[in-house]
C-alpha cells in the first residue's frame, strides 16, 4: 500500500515566529551583505486605504526576529508584492512595493524615503490596480508589473520610464515572471500562460491553458536554477502543475497532495529540483521532482503544519536554509 508522507506531519526542526499587530500578506527578504542581520520587509493586509510595511531583521544565532525603529511606513492599500533590488551591490537596499501604482523605496540604517511612484496611467483620476511585479535579475533596472486592466508593463525604474507596455491577456493579469534579461511570462484570468520576448512584442507564445476554461491561473514561479521550468496554481485548486517551455500544453507535473486551494509557490533558489508550496489546508509542502513522474504521482519529501491558512511563502536566495511563510498576522522562519 502506498504511503503518504502527508500522514507525518515533519515539524521543522526550529521555527521562528514573528507577531504583527496586523494580518500579514506580502513578505520579501533582501539579498544584500551590508548588514550583520537579513533584513525582512512585510506587508499588512488591512482591507482599507491605511496599511504598513514594516523591515525586520533576523538573527540566525538567537533565531529573534526584531523589530527596527524608523524602518516602518505607511502604504496605501495592502501591497500586493514587495521585492528587495535582487542584485543590492550598493548600500542602502532598495525595496519595491505594487498595488494602487508601482513604488520605490530606499531603505537606509534608521529610515526609509520614498523614491518614486511610477504611474503609467493616462488619467490622472483613476489606476488599474497592479496585481504583482518581477524584479529582472539579469538586467535590475527593469522591473515588469501585472496589472487587472489586462496589460504588463516594463518600467525602466532608473530613468523612472515606461519601456513598453503590452495587453497581455483577454482578462485580468495576476502574476508577472522574468525568465532572462528581455523574456517574461504572466498568468491572467483567462487561464494561460503566455511567454513574451521585449525583441518581438507583437506576439507571445501559449505554453499552458487552464483544462477548465476560464478557470484563473494565479501566480507564476520561474525556476531560475533550469529556465526550462516554470510553476502555477489555479484558483480553488489543490494542484500546483509544472511545465516545461520546450513541451507546451502538458505539464510535465501535476503536484496534488494539499488538501485545500494553494496559495503560494516558490522554487529553491540552490537547487533546481526542489519547489514548496503553501496552502488553505494550513500545510508547507517541500517537494522534490522525479526526472520521472510514477503513477501514484509525487509524495511531497516534507510537511510543516501552519496554524491556519498559508496565504505567502518565500524561499529566498540570501537565506536558502530558510523559508518564510506568512499566515493570519504571524510570519514564520521555517529551517529547511
Amino acid at each position: 500500500m502506498e504511503r503518504s508522507s502527508q500522514e507525518s506531519h515533519l515539524r521543522s526542526e526550529i521555527c521562528v515566529t514573528y507577531e504583527s499587530p496586523y494580518p500579514l500578506y506580502s513578505m520579501a527578504i533582501s539579498s544584500s551583505t551590508h548588514h550583520h542581520h537579513p533584513r525582512i520587509a512585510i506587508g499588512s493586509f488591512i482591507e482599507e486605504f491605511s496599511n504598513r510595511v514594516d523591515v525586520v531583521s533576523f538573527d540566525e544565532e538567537t533565531l529573534a526576529v526584531r523589530t527596527l525603529p524608523g524602518l516602518s511606513f505607511d502604504h496605501p492599500y495592502p501591497p500586493t508584492k514587495l521585492m528587495f533590488h535582487p542584485n543590492p551591490r550598493n548600500s542602502p537596499d532598495l525595496l519595491a512595493s505594487s498595488g494602487d501604482y508601482l513604488r520605490l523605496w530606499e531603505v537606509r540604517e534608521n529610515s526609509i524615503e520614498s523614491l518614486s511612484v511610477l504611474n503609467n496611467s493616462k488619467t490622472s483620476e483613476f489606476c488599474a490596480p497592479l496585481t504583482s511585479f518581477d524584479w529582472n535579475e539579469v538586467e535590475p533596472r527593469r522591473i515588469g508589473t501585472s496589472s487587472i486592466d489586462t496589460t504588463c508593463t516594463i518600467w525602466d525604474v532608473e530613468r523612472g520610464v515606461v519601456e513598453t507596455q503590452l495587453i497581455a491577456h483577454d482578462k485580468e493579469v495576476y502574476d508577472i515572471a522574468w525568465g532572462e534579461a528581455g523574456v517574461f511570462a504572466s498568468v491572467s484570468a483567462d487561464g494561460s500562460v503566455r511567454i513574451f520576448d521585449l525583441r518581438d512584442k507583437e506576439h507571445s507564445t501559449i505554453i499552458y491553458e487552464s483544462p477548465q476554461p476560464d478557470t484563473p491561473l494565479l501566480r507564476l514561479a520561474w525556476n531560475k536554477q533550469d529556465v526550462r521550468y516554470m510553476a502555477t496554481i489555479l484558483m480553488d485548486s489543490n494542484k500546483i502543475v509544472i511545465l516545461d517551455i520546450r513541451s507546451p500544453t502538458m505539464p510535465v507535473a501535476e503536484l496534488e497532495k494539499h488538501r485545500a486551494s494553494v496559495n503560494a509557490i516558490s522554487w529553491a533558489p540552490q537547487s533546481s529540483r526542489h519547489i514548496c508550496s503553501g496552502g488553505d489546508d494550513s500545510q508547507a509542502l517541500i517537494w522534490e521532482l522525479p526526472t520521472l513522474a510514477g503513477p501514484n504521482g509525487i509524495d511531497p519529501m516534507s510537511v510543516y503544519s501552519a496554524s491556519s491558512e498559508i496565504n505567502q511563502l518565500q524561499w529566498s536566495a540570501a537565506q536558502p536554509d530558510w523559508i518564510a511563510i506568512a499566515f493570519s498576522n504571524k510570519m514564520q522562519l521555517l529551517k529547511v
